[in-house]
C-alpha cells in the first residue's frame, strides 16, 4: 500500500440532471408496471431532449400503465414546470415504443436463469455509517442538499440542473482530507455569480461539511459554477439518457463497474439485482468483522441460474482466512436471479428512489440491510 498522499475524487449529479432524470422516468414506469404486476419483464429506456421525451424497450406484463402520464409527472416532480427553466413537463412532447421481450431471452429467464450474461461488482468499506467510500458519500449528500434547498426555498434561485464532485486526500488508504469540492448550480438569469456562489457555499456545501467533520477541512479548494454561469440546464440544456450515469450510481470509481446500467429493469435482469447483491454480501462482510474493505464480484451466463463465478477481494483488511469468507457466503447465499428476487424482495415498486442519489448507502433499500450478516461470522 502507498506510503504518500493520494487524492481520489468521485462526482454525483442531482435530481434535475438530463441523464438522472431518464433514469427517473424509467424507474417510475417499471415501478407503476410492478405495482399491478410483480412477474413482469421490464427493459425501458427513456432519451430526453428539449421539449421531448422518447421511451422504448420490451416489456412483458399484464399491466395497463398510462406511461405518458407517468413520463410528465416524474419530469415535473423533479422541477421542470416552466420553459423560463428549459423544461415544462406539463407540456412536454412523449414519443412511446415499446415491444414484448424476446421470446429467445423469456425462454432462459422463464426456467429461472439470468437474464443476460456479465460481470457485477458490489464493495463496501468502513469510511462513513452507511459502509459506502467518502468521496462518493459527500458528493451524493451535497447534490441532495441541492435538491432540499430549492423545493424548501423557492427564493433560492436555484434550478433543477445540479452536479458536484469531490476530492479526499488518503493517507495509507485511509481518508484524511476534503482536498477540493466542485459544485454546479443551474440558476435564475439574475443572480450574479457572486450571489450564487455565496448561496452554495451558505446552503449547500455548509450544511454537508457539519456531518464530516472528521475529516481535516483547513485547505479545502472550491471551485463554484466555474464556467461563471448556468442558467440554462437540463435537456434545454443536454441530453438525457437512462443509464448514463453508472458510475455515479455505484461506488463513484472506486469500484470496478460491469459496465450494465439498472434503471428500467425489472429483477430478471442480473445488471440491477445482482448488483444489489454484490453490494449486501460485501456489506454483511464488512458488518460482520471479517474485514475492513471488501468488493465481491459475480459473474453469470444467460440462461443460467447460478453465477459462473463469485470472487470476492478484501485488499488486505480481512480478519480471517479469505477462504473461509467465500465459504461462508456461498453456503448462506443463493445467489441466482430468483434466490436473490426472495432475499431482497425485489418485485415491488421500490425503485425510483435509487435514481436519485446512488442505488447504494440509503439504509431504506433492502440490499442495505446487514442482519444477515450473523450468519456469516461462524
Amino acid at each position: 500500500m502507498s506510503q504518500f498522499p493520494t487524492i481520489y475524487t468521485s462526482e454525483s449529479v442531482s435530481v434535475g440532471h438530463p441523464d438522472k432524470l431518464a433514469d427517473q422516468v424509467s424507474d417510475a414506469l417499471l415501478d407503476a408496471i410492478l405495482a399491478e404486476d410483480k412477474d413482469a419483464r421490464v427493459a425501458i429506456e427513456t432519451f430526453l431532449c428539449n421539449g421531448f421525451a422518447a421511451v422504448g424497450g420490451e416489456v412483458t406484463t399484464t399491466a395497463y400503465i398510462e406511461v405518458q402520464d407517468i413520463v410528465r409527472k416524474t419530469i415535473v416532480d423533479v422541477g421542470y414546470t416552466d420553459f423560463a427553466c428549459g423544461f415544462d413537463g406539463h407540456s412536454a412532447g412523449v414519443l412511446v415504443s415499446i415491444n414484448k421481450q424476446s421470446r429467445d431471452i423469456a425462454m432462459g429467464v422463464d426456467t429461472g436463469g439470468a437474464g443476460d450474461q456479465g460481470m457485477m461488482f458490489g464493495m463496501a468499506v468502513q469510511e462513513t455509517p452507511e459502509l459506502m467510500p467518502v468521496t462518493i458519500s459527500l458528493s451524493h449528500a451535497l447534490m441532495a442538499q441541492a435538491a432540499k434547498v430549492r423545493e424548501e426555498n423557492k427564493d433560492s434561485g436555484f434550478r433543477p440542473d445540479a452536479k458536484g464532485q469531490v476530492s479526499v486526500r488518503y493517507e495509507n488508504g485511509v481518508p484524511k482530507a476534503i482536498d477540493t469540492i466542485v459544485v454546479s448550480q443551474q440558476h435564475d438569469p439574475h443572480l450574479s455569480q457572486e450571489e450564487v456562489h455565496a448561496r452554495i457555499r451558505e446552503f449547500i456545501v455548509a450544511p454537508v461539511l457539519k456531518n464530516y467533520e472528521q475529516y481535516d477541512q483547513t485547505n479545502i479548494t472550491y471551485h463554484l459554477n466555474p464556467t461563471g454561469r448556468f442558467v440554462i440546464g437540463g435537456p434545454m440544456g443536454d441530453t438525457g439518457l437512462t443509464g448514463r450515469k453508472i458510475i455515479v450510481d455505484t461506488y463513484g470509481g472506486m469500484c470496478p463497474h460491469g459496465g450494465g446500467a439498472f434503471s428500467g429493469k425489472d429483477p430478471s435482469k442480473v445488471d440491477r439485482s445482482a448488483a444489489y447483491m454484490a453490494r449486501h454480501v460485501a456489506k454483511c462482510i464488512v458488518a460482520a468483522g471479517l474485514a475492513q474493505k471488501a468488493q465481491v464480484a459475480l459473474a453469470y451466463a444467460i440462461g443460467v441460474a447460478d453465477p459462473v463465478s463469485v470472487n470476492i477481494e478484501t485488499f488486505g483488511t480481512h480478519t480471517v482466512d479469505p477462504n473461509l469468507i467465500v465459504k461462508r457466503v456461498v453456503e448462506n447465499f443463493d445467489m441466482s436471479p430468483r434466490g436473490i428476487d426472495k432475499h431482497l424482495n425485489l418485485r415491488r415498486p421500490i425503485y425510483l428512489p435509487t435514481a436519485k442519489n446512488g442505488h447504494f448507502g440509503n439504509s431504506t433499500f433492502p440490499w442495505e440491510d446487514v442482519i444477515p450478516s450473523a450468519a456469516l461470522k461462524g
